[in-house]
């Protein structure tokens, strides 16, 4: 028979990118008594990535579990960014209920309404956190209105739309159920929590069943997965059958060798687990996100949300420019490959291929951000590759050619709306919507292809003088729209290989903007600026002034260059053409053309004209 667990809270935290979820969970951590009163504890301590800590936002999603008036509530950050959706949707399968964080000046965004609706669509009951209400330009109430409207938009149930509302400022400390409230402490959105999200449920006499939801990864361990028990209960040593519902011939015997529970930051290793309870289980080789680990007297599956489908591709290959192997440790393409697959321990939404060629692989991911945070994590590990423009991967659906699309939601003051207007739509985007924002902003709405996105979010962020957001949303798939142009302008591309001199540069600046600075070593076939027209140029940044009787080398002093433009990697992603390749090493960013050679470039341009 089925009952509820009284001194469990399973919730997840849930909000739009930057919204200040883990913020948020750094407080309940702190104030409910975690940590001693003279730990150093950082900020953000939930995001414990570097790149996380670095951009401020949250990948993964993480486990950690507070203890409350004799109440034990396990708490799941989850990231806000639309390319690691995947991870939310999974982590609602082990949650009862979540905590929806909704910044008191932009509210609702497009990942608010995508987050709220999984979790309507599993009956979870909601807490709503308005959070940020010390910000200057606040406005509470008038978000309390806009997420009622986004839950009646979503068909919430009634109990849904009497959700409990919270005030607060994660950074200050202080939660309210009053909106002008400027101290205090978080605990009424603990007794929030405690009173309006329910229990656990489950059949303690029934046979084991729990499901794996997320996957970690240790070097010591092999994979740990972690999930919820259903119903029964977990024993180190037990024997039990692994099933997977997407997979019905999977079928493992196995024997539990390690069991672990949450305590604040750390797993704390037990004997047992009971229903409700979220646990962390080792020692089953390649345990997979959405297996169900039963009993061997009664093997059932339970339904899980099938992974989401990657819907961008790179092509990772050896490093094969002039300057290979200068700045890497792992340079060689089984070390590569190896480092790639060793990635899916954690990361289920990537997928990689072998290719043809022995020193390529094809890696697909969610968006430009996913496989962005795989390069530079490879880099900083001391990895040495090229990659190639990222493109859409296109599926067949009733015989019709489709492609991805994506919900694009746009902030921008009135001055720049006809040019933001005037580009999308050249990129096949359709506006669904416009409507007046605060602060003299309009709001824009637009279903566009996500090849169309490619190499816009650094132009919109010219055209709009760095004021406008840009926020988007993996949106289904729609039969192919046609062609696309490409970059309006081309590349310069260095003539020769040596030292980058003043005079060379001077010279190659009035063809475009450059990306390199004077001393910096370039070889043949390397981009070291962009164009002002579309088509490349190749151009001698080594060139140096011949010397007379009345000219001397000291007088390169006087030329004055143009500040040159630091790109960065998403930059680079996006700039690079179907021709082109970027060069990834844990020193340098390099963008180059596919043939480096001058000549074999210009036979390959008159045979393909």
């Amino acid at each position: 028979m089925k009952q509820k667990i009284e001194n469990i809270r399973n919730v997840a935290i849930i909000a739009h990118v930057d919204h200040g979820k883990t913020t948020l969970v750094d407080q309940l951590l702190r104030q409910s008594g975690i940590f001693r009163s003279n730990q150093v504890v950082q900020e953000r301590v939930m995001d414990s990535g570097d790149i996380e800590r670095e951009r401020g936002i949250t990948i993964l999603s993480k486990n950690t579990a507070v203890n409350f008036n004799d109440t034990k509530i396990n708490i799941i950050d989850t990231p806000g960014h639309a390319d690691f959706g995947g991870e939310v949707e999974r982590v609602l399968k082990m949650v009862d209920g979540v905590v929806l964080v909704v910044d008191a000046f932009e509210g609702p965004m497009p990942q608010t309404k995508f987050v709220l609706r999984k979790a309507l669509e599993l009956n979870h009951p909601v807490v709503v956190c308005v959070n940020k209400v010390d910000r200057p330009e606040a406005r509470p109430d008038d978000v309390v209105d806009e997420v009622l409207e986004l839950f009646m938009e979503l068909d919430a149930n009634d109990q849904q739309l009497d959700s409990p509302f919270v005030f607060a400022s994660a950074r200050g400390g202080y939660a309210s159920t009053d909106s002008s409230a400027r101290e205090g402490d978080m605990m009424p959105l603990f007794e929030a929590i405690i009173n309006h999200i329910p229990g656990p449920s489950g059949d303690l006499d029934e046979p084991l069943q729990g499901l794996i939801s997320t996957i970690d990864y240790s070097e010591y361990v092999g994979r740990i997965g972690i999930g919820k028990i259903e119903n029964g209960t977990i024993h180190v040593n037990d024997e039990v059958v692994v099933l997977n519902m997407h997979n019905e011939d999977m079928q493992k015997k196995l024997r539990i060798t390690k069991l672990y529970l949450f305590e604040g930051l750390q797993r704390v290793e037990v004997k047992e687990a009971s229903v409700g309870n979220i646990v962390a289980i080792s020692g089953i080789e390649n345990i997979m996100i959405g297996d169900t680990i039963c009993s061997p007297e009664k093997p059932e599956a339970l339904p899980f949300v099938k992974i989401s489908e990657p819907t961008l591709s790179m092509n990772f290959a050896v490093n094969d420019s002039p300057f290979a192997g200068q700045d890497g440790k792992y340079v060689t393409s089984r070390q590569l490959r190896d480092r790639l697959f060793k990635e899916l321990n954690t990361d289920v939404s990537l997928r990689v291929e072998d290719t043809e060629s022995m020193d390529c692989m094809r890696v697909s991911g969610r968006g430009e951000l996913h496989l962005s945070i795989l390069i530079e994590t490879l880099r900083r590990e001391g990895y040495e590759f090229q990659v190639s423009k990222p493109e859409v991967l296109l599926k067949e659906i009733d015989g019709k050619q489709c492609e991805p699309m994506e919900l694009v939601t746009i902030d921008v003051p009135e001055e720049f709306v006809g040019n933001v207007i005037e580009k999308l739509g050249s990129r096949k985007g359709e506006m669904t919507n416009m409507s007046p924002a605060k602060g003299g902003y309009t709001r824009l709405e637009f279903s566009i292809p996500a090849r169309g996105l490619i190499g816009y979010r650094n132009e919109f962020m010219t055209d709009t003088k760095g004021n406008g957001i840009l926020n988007s949303l993996f949106d289904g798939y729609e039969p192919y729209k046609g062609e696309i142009p490409t970059r309006s302008q081309g590349s310069l591309v260095a003539f020769e290989s040596g030292e980058a001199i003043t005079y060379g540069l001077y010279n190659a600046q009035e063809r475009g903007s450059l990306f390199i600075g004077a001393g910096v070593k370039v070889y043949e076939g390397m981009i070291v600026g962009r164009n002002a027209r579309v088509d490349d140029m190749d151009i001698n940044v080594c060139k140096k002034k011949q010397l007379t009787n009345t000219r001397s080398s000291g007088s390169d002093d006087s030329l004055r260059l143009t500040p040159h433009i630091q790109m960065s990697l998403e930059q680079c992603m996006e700039f690079i053409s179907e021709d082109e390749l970027l060069e990834v090493t844990p020193l340098n960013l390099r963008m180059r053309k596919k043939i480096l050679d001058n000549n074999l470039r210009r036979k390959q341009r008159a045979r393909s004209n």
